[in-house]
């Protein structure tokens, strides 16, 4: 039974043998690295970055549900893109737009 759902995989249309599997895989390495800069302080952070790994992640997650074939792993690492993504434009606007205002509330 194992062996089958290994061949099952291996022979998938977005199976290890395609390019369709390699390049979402290889793809984790950016949301990753976006989770690996949480402990980053936000000051340090990208807008265009981030709004760049958060707009893939939401129109290739869009588009990964329409392909023929559906391919859930290329889904799944453009959700997490999406999401890292956001948390982190949420860290940085907190941090430009809502820390000073609570600095000088501070300071009065």
């Amino acid at each position: 039974m194992a062996t089958s759902k290994l061949q099952a995989l291996w022979n998938h249309p977005a199976g290890p043998k395609t390019i369709h599997f390699w390049a979402p895989t290889f793809k984790w390495g950016i949301s990753i690295a976006n989770i690996a800069d949480f402990a980053k302080p936000p000051e340090k952070l990208s807008y265009p970055q981030q709004i760049a790994v958060t707009a893939t992640g939401i129109i290739w997650s869009r588009y990964s549900t329409v392909i023929t074939p559906k391919n859930w792993n290329l889904f799944s690492v453009n959700v997490a893109m999406a999401g890292t993504g956001l948390y982190q434009l949420s860290r940085k606007i907190r941090h430009d737009y809502f820390n000073e205002e609570e600095t000088a509330a501070i300071k009065e």
